[in-house]
């Protein structure tokens, strides 16, 4: 398995159209950032020194509205921050894959993986939620718990990743399973549902078997 080490985490490789403001007073970030701060106490969203050249990892966001286009999600390098609040949340009011433009709005410019999880949504309109974490647990069992994967020549934040999540539904690997490993991405892992609950559940549920096959491997 690849490392994907040579990928610097958090550099934003998309054509962003950021309108610098606050979105609309009424859009709640009450569940989002519940998600987002329990992610963080598990250290699979954050912000380690000693990893990812010191910046800030994962992200999570929520459909605007069911079907809708737009979406919430989490800032770029905001990892250090424990509790986040609207300035640190970006408006996504389109996106498109093909031509590697975003168009966003919020006083936070959206995260690195924005592209990416633009490209989950628009797989199917029952997604509502999209949660990017760093889980080296998982990564590293990819294989063992036959997650659905994109290779490790991809590029993460890029059309060719946008292409390759693509590819992944297209095979109706991730209709069994709304989870899949970034084998080009150093311990990227991407859950999905049509809840932020769902997703956030599924994600743990897999984290616990991952655990379960280490703690079944021998001691060196």
């Amino acid at each position: 398995m690849e490392n994907g080490l040579s990928e610097l985490e958090g550099v934003i490789k998309y054509r962003l159209d950021h309108q610098h403001g606050e979105f609309a007073a009424d859009i709640d970030i009450s569940e989002l950032n519940a998600w987002r701060s329990l992610f963080y106490r598990l250290r699979l969203i954050g912000q380690i020194a000693e990893k990812y050249a010191g910046l800030g990892f994962g992200n999570i966001s929520r459909r605007l509205a069911p079907g809708g286009q737009a979406f919430l999600i989490s800032g770029t390098q905001t990892g250090h921050l424990p509790v986040l609040n609207k300035q640190h949340y970006a408006l996504i009011e389109s996106a498109s894959p093909e031509r590697n433009t975003i168009k966003s709005r919020g006083l936070s410019q959206p995260s690195s993986e924005a592209l990416t999880h633009a490209s989950v949504y628009r797989q199917h309109p029952a997604i509502g939620a999209v949660i990017h974490v760093h889980c080296p647990e998982l990564w590293l069992q990819t294989d063992r718990l036959n997650l659905a994967f994109t290779a490790a020549d991809v590029p993460y934040g890029t059309p060719e990743m946008a292409n390759a999540v693509a590819e992944l539904f297209a095979t109706g690997r991730l209709q069994q399973t709304g989870l899949f490993s970034m084998l080009g991405h150093a311990d990227g892992i991407v859950a999905f549902g049509a809840t932020l609950p769902a997703a956030s559940c599924l994600l743990i549920e897999e984290l616990a078997k991952a655990m379960t096959i280490e703690q079944k491997q021998p001691s060196l």
